[in-house]
């Protein structure tokens, strides 16, 4: 007979791997319990109003995974020589939990996300897992916060699971002590229509290259960009439009999928360009959902648009900006799970302004393919949409 799990996680067979039938739970006080922010309030966009439990699992490379917890919010406490600090082992996600006009809670295809992280905490040298586990916490992290920190509909919380190492050693090694967590952040909610994004095209940097881990969510990928991201602030630009090799590829705009709409000089017909998948692409949840959307409803015609060809490709500029100059270049769009899906409205590449689509006297950007794809996510999200993609949580018990 096989031995079974001990109450601590560990087992007679080797390192224990995550199990979410160990979790236990330890709520706040209903009178120690903070006041929900309404949506309109500012400290929502600082991004630093937290929900008020967190959940952590603790892994070591001997016992594997501990029990998992939830818990009360509160810091963390470390060793200033654990391996986080000093060589950035840490990977993490990013997802959101929708109260639907339904009044139901959804999370949009989670399995992807916890399949990602795992995916990350791999290349970083952090500890394996099984992502339906995950899944499962995640899930059970959903019913203790989820109903009271989304009481309107049409609202969402910003979900972040991450994994970091914690040996206390300044050796530079795989980490033999790890954690993974996951908090619930208050972020504003969707904005409405307006000019268009306004991207800056990196010079001189890059943000990833060929046999690296632009595909993995390591905290390493983001710190280098921030000093770029600054200048393009400081210069009226949203983002960095990221570049690669001695052809200007575009890769990604930020931390985002960038996406394009050209129109094919040859066929006469509109088709939906992003870069394809590899080391320099991270495979977003918004950008391949939007792909097999495209591929499914907007391959044939659709109200009064032509049909719509998706197109995985490179993109150089010199192709964007003769698309341009030739009254074929249609749409430009970002996709993540910060940004959604964000229309662009002008890329700067060295001294050219590329102006893209037109706009209402308004000032709005006309982008129907852009908010046709918008809108059927976010119906999928909202519950305004049945779909499979939108995994309806369970209520607290």
């Amino acid at each position: 007979m096989t031995a079974g799990p001990k109450s601590n996680g560990t087992n007679d067979v080797g390192p224990a791997p995550l199990n979410a039938k160990l979790l236990q739970t330890t709520l706040v006080a209903p009178a120690d319990e903070a006041l929900v922010p309404a949506g309109d309030d500012p400290i929502r966009r600082s991004q630093k109003c937290t929900t008020s439990h967190m959940l952590v699992v603790n892994w070591t490379k001997d016992a594997g995974w501990a029990a998992p917890t939830i818990k009360p919010y509160g810091n963390f406490s470390m060793a200033p020589t654990s391996s986080v600090l000093h060589y950035g082992t840490e990977c993490f996600e990013g997802l959101k939990l929708y109260r639907g006009f339904d009044m139901k809670l959804r999370l949009f295809r989670p399995d992807l996300n916890c399949a990602r992280l795992r995916l990350s905490s791999l290349r970083g040298g952090l500890p394996d897992f099984d992502p339906d586990e995950l899944l499962k916490l995640i899930e059970a992290f959903v019913r203790v916060d989820g109903d009271r920190w989304l009481p309107e509909p049409g609202t969402f919380l910003y979900l972040r699971p991450a994994i970091i190492g914690t040996s206390a050693a300044l050796g530079v090694s795989r980490p033999a002590e790890a954690t993974l967590f996951l908090v619930a952040v208050l972020f504003p909610q969707f904005g409405q229509a307006g000019p268009g994004l306004k991207l800056l095209c990196s010079s001189g940097q890059v943000r990833a290259w060929p046999g690296g881990f632009g595909n993995a969510k390591l905290g390493a990928n983001y710190a280098p960009s921030l000093v770029a991201q600054e200048e393009a602030n400081a210069q009226g630009f949203i983002q960095v439009l990221w570049l690669f090799g001695p052809d200007d590829n575009v890769t990604e705009a930020g931390a985002s999928n960038f996406f394009v709409i050209i129109r094919n000089k040859e066929t006469g017909l509109p088709e939906l360009i992003t870069a394809p998948l590899g080391d320099i692409i991270l495979d977003g949840v918004t950008r391949r959902s939007a792909l097999e959307l495209t591929k499914e409803r907007l391959e044939k015609p659709v109200e009064d648009i032509q049909p719509l060809l998706a197109v995985e490709r490179p993109l150089t500029m010199a192709e964007m900006v003769q698309a341009s100059n030739e009254g074929r270049l249609l749409e430009a769009f970002v996709t993540g799970t910060a940004f959604f899906v964000a229309p662009v409205g002008m890329i700067r590449y060295k001294d050219t302004d590329i102006n893209i689509g037109h706009k209402t006297e308004e000032g709005d950007l006309v982008a129907p393919y852009t908010l046709m794809l918008r809108n059927w996510l976010k119906d999928i999200m909202y519950g305004n949409e049945s779909h499979a993609w939108g995994r309806v949580q369970d209520k607290a018990v």
